[in-house]
């Protein structure tokens, strides 16, 4: 089976897909089993996080080689190279409360 590119890109950059929602879950077998898939998908946060300082860093660089050009242009970069930061913050947090909490 193909996988479309624009699904490919989404899961390489957001880690959503990996989750089951626990609020949708009936009863609580159905709870602590969404809770325990979410506990082991929980390690593949560390690799999105490295992504985003990867990613981060690399949109960051481009804008302060392009600032020298055309500050305007610059913003093209350094705007997407900012947000990786909450994206970040955001994937430590689950990290660590997936593998802190039981």
């Amino acid at each position: 089976m193909e996988i479309p590119f624009r699904v490919l890109l989404y899961r390489y950059l957001f880690f959503a897909w990996l989750f089951h929602d626990m609020t949708r879950q009936k009863n609580l077998f159905e709870h602590a089993a969404a809770w325990r898939h979410n506990q082991a998908q929980s390690r593949w946060l560390p690799v999105y996080m490295r992504r985003y300082v990867v990613i981060g860093g690399a949109l960051t660089g481009m804008g302060w080689v392009v600032e020298s050009l055309s500050p305007v242009l610059s913003a093209f970069f350094y705007v997407p190279g900012t947000m990786t930061l909450p994206m970040l913050v955001v994937a430590g947090v689950a990290w660590t409360g997936l593998q802190i909490l039981e």
